[in-house]
């Protein structure tokens, strides 16, 4: 073998090895939960209680319901994919101090959850907790899915499927196979993905009132992920991009108020007074 053929065969067995490591990693780097069970008192959040679900699959998982005093929609909150719900007590008190109950939906793998996080999982977890909110007597109409970063997948996938009031996505995807065709150029990221979160693939199968917020200082999913899932998508629908705001500001530069006008003028807060 010449010496040039040695160094084919070598970048060969080089570049099939990062492709191996890449796809036995690849739910590693795309999930990245804390696995420490908290209670909604040691996150700060003493009005909330621990509630339990029973997956398709079998997997107990808890998380924390939040009761608001006024009678607006419940938010059924899908979180980004590291920390836990933990990590969003601040954020479900800004929605419960401006009228909204919360039921922050705790995935297998996080937060002391049994199980390992992969989209039909997390998809599984959160058609439990939809069907917690139907059990505790809600109609479909009474909640709205909000889905954060990763969690934009999750909502997006459960509202193309089942009955809902509205859906908001907050930093969402057009797909994770998009971001990661982009960040992976070097391999096959088509034929490697074992979750590709199509969102773009199912939005037009979402009926109720949608809304996108974004942020056009996001470098981790940037705007046009939003853009493009906002042009797919059914009326109605509005897209409020937040100048400045970055993938993890969005809240504390204003968008909740947006969301709550949004809520608002499509009288979601309203229908089942």
């Amino acid at each position: 073998m010449t010496i040039l053929a040695k160094l084919a065969l070598t970048a060969v067995l080089v570049y099939a090895a990062l492709c191996a490591a890449l796809f036995l990693m690849q739910r590693r780097m795309l999930y990245v939960p804390d696995r420490t069970a908290v209670t909604p008192a040691e996150a700060g959040l003493e009005q909330a209680q621990e509630v339990t679900v029973t997956t398709a699959d079998g997997l107990a998982l808890t998380g924390w319901w939040l009761e608001a005093a006024d009678d607006r929609p419940v938010l059924l909150y899908f979180q980004g994919n590291g920390g836990s719900i933990a990590g969003r007590a601040g954020k479900a008190e800004i929605m419960r101090t401006n009228g909204y109950s919360v039921l922050l939906a705790g995935y297998r793998g996080y937060g002391g959850n049994p199980g390992s996080p992969s989209e039909a999982g997390l998809i599984a977890d959160g058609a439990a907790w939809l069907d917690h909110l139907l059990d505790r007597g809600f109609r479909p109409g009474q909640f709205v899915l909000y889905g954060e970063s990763l969690g934009s997948g999750v909502a997006t996938a459960l509202a193309a499927e089942r009955d809902v009031g509205a859906v908001v996505l907050e930093a969402p995807f057009s797909s994770i196979r998009a971001i990661a065709e982009k960040r992976y150029w070097f391999v096959p990221v088509r034929w490697l993905l074992r979750d590709p979160f199509d969102s773009l693939a199912r939005i037009g199968r979402v009926t109720v009132p949608l809304l996108i917020v974004h942020g056009d200082a996001d470098t981790l999913i940037p705007l046009e992920h939003g853009e493009r899932l906002f042009a797919a998508a059914n009326e109605p629908k509005r897209l409020e991009i937040i100048k400045g705001a970055t993938h993890t500001s969005l809240v504390e530069a204003g968008a909740f108020l947006e969301v709550d006008r949004f809520l608002t003028d499509h009288e979601i807060a309203m229908r089942y007074r």
